[in-house]
């Protein structure tokens, strides 16, 4: 299989969901790439389609068209045994809920050991504590879920997502229910991880404070990407620890981006909400000149009214 430099490819994908009464459309169309080694964040409100998107990469939920490609793998045409294996060895996954990351009466070396046992793997012990290392979680190997924090329980998640080594880390909402200062501490451990590794790293978040700890910001509204903003990097120190909440030296800044509307095949553009605003639009129509090279839209001349 020959290596591309994408890792993520999606074209025109569409997810519908259906119900005896109801039919919901998920995404509509969505096209996406995501380059190997990436650091991304997907942003959208409730419903807009950023977790369903998520859940088709890891391999949880099925396209109803388009086509999806991961690692030069066609998602769509998986059968169920290779849907399984693809699962265990290409993605982790890491859930806002910790319930469904660890096992409350497990320690936390045994959380990570244990999809290595599906492997089979003769070294797991030991690469389980390499991992909790590895996300600064070594002092909390014995330590059971009831003993640990939001912040810690998540870190072990990850360490368990990394388990079998896989290309991608899918993230649902990671820091969902952690403080801020918490939160700001998850995002350094996945640049280290990013960095250290050339892991490609997909976050689904509501966090709109991401966009500048990761490399590129995806926003998602009504099933499609509306828009994209590319970071430029300003790293203040090396990552070379990961200790304590206090140890932020080191977390990856990205101080400046370029914003850049999406447009869809058709040669359409979602504009945000805050945009139609401001315009103060009466009515859905508006005005679309050529200027300079340069596309204006604004609001239609408002006709004043006879006396």
């Amino acid at each position: 299989m020959t290596e591309t430099e994408y890792i993520i490819e999606c074209d025109n994908l569409v997810k519908i969901y259906k119900t005896d009464e109801t039919e919901v459309m998920a995404l509509q169309g969505m096209d996406c790439k995501v380059a190997r080694g990436e650091l991304m964040a997907i942003i959208g409100n409730s419903g807009s389609g950023k977790s369903t998107f998520l859940n088709m990469i890891g391999g949880l939920d099925r396209p109803t068209a388009g086509r999806l490609y991961v690692d030069g793998l066609d998602l769509f045409r998986m059968s169920e045994k290779e849907l399984v294996e693809y699962k265990r060895s290409k993605v982790g996954f890491v859930w806002q809920n910790n319930a469904r990351n660890l096992i409350p009466y497990l320690p936390a070396w045994q959380n990570v050991q244990m999809p290595m046992l599906l492997k089979k793997r003769a070294d797991g012990k030991k690469r389980a504590e390499e991992l909790l290392d590895l996300v600064g979680m070594a002092h909390k190997r014995h330590a059971r879920l009831s003993e640990l924090s939001g912040g810690e329980q998540q870190r072990i998640a990850i360490a368990i997502a990394l388990a079998n080594d896989p290309d991608i880390l899918l993230a649902d909402e990671p820091t969902g229910s952690v403080d801020p200062q918490t939160a700001s501490y998850i995002f350094g451990t996945f640049q280290r991880l990013n960095r250290e590794l050339g892991l490609t790293i997909v976050i689904v978040t509501h966090d709109l404070s991401v966009a500048d700890k990761v490399s590129r910001v995806v926003s998602i509204r009504d099933g499609k990407i509306s828009s994209e903003r590319i970071m430029k990097t300003d790293y203040a120190g090396q990552l070379e620890s990961v200790g304590t909440l206090d140890d932020t030296a080191g977390e990856a800044h990205f101080t400046s981006h370029e914003e850049f509307a999406i447009l869809d095949r058709n040669g359409r553009v979602q504009i945000p909400p805050e945009f139609l605003s401001a315009m103060e639009l009466e009515g859905n129509r508006v005005k679309l000149e050529m200027e300079d090279g340069r596309v204006v839209i604004e609001a239609p001349k408002k006709e004043s009214k006879q006396s």
